[in-house]
């Protein structure tokens, strides 16, 4: 499985990033290539109070990072279970995400990313960061809705 190029999942922790993970995991699997899962930190990140603990404020980079680590590993959980891809690697970056992916495109032979995230209008349908991804990744783009299980009777 070395030699494979990985499939590469965006996620955010929001209401997609399971159905997003147990596609590209799929993916991975049928592809026999390593799954490899991104969760960044953009500066909106910073701001948006539901990954905030109750009443605390944060002091470091690194409460910020063990948040997004820790809301990663849930979706992560939510996805797959005690059943994990056996080449799962998760990291979680600093930086705009939209930028960050389609960087990390540059040697994956697929981008996996939810239809929308934690912002955008109303009835938006697809987000600004797997719109960026769509238009400017280094490999194909995978755009997944959160129904995408229920629509294709693949839910486990």
């Amino acid at each position: 499985m070395s030699d494979s190029k990985r499939i590469l999942v965006g996620i955010d922790g929001s209401e997609y990033s399971p159905s997003a993970l147990r596609l590209a995991g799929r993916l991975s699997s049928a592809l026999a290539a390593p799954l490899h899962v991104v969760t960044c930190l953009g500066f909106s990140d910073f701001y948006l109070p539901e990954h905030l603990p109750p009443g605390g404020d944060l002091d470091t980079a690194a409460e910020l990072e063990a948040i997004a680590r820790r809301n990663m590993e849930q979706a992560i959980d939510r996805a797959f279970g005690q059943e994990r891809p056996e080449h799962l690697s998760a990291v979680v970056t600093v930086g705009s995400p939209a930028k960050v992916l389609v960087e990390e495109s540059r040697d994956a032979q697929m981008l996996v990313v939810g239809r929308r995230g934690h912002g955008g209008l109303l009835g938006q349908l697809m987000g600004s960061v797997s719109a960026v991804c769509a238009a400017h990744a280094h490999c194909p783009v995978l755009v997944v809705g959160q129904d995408a299980e229920e629509d294709h009777g693949t839910k486990p």
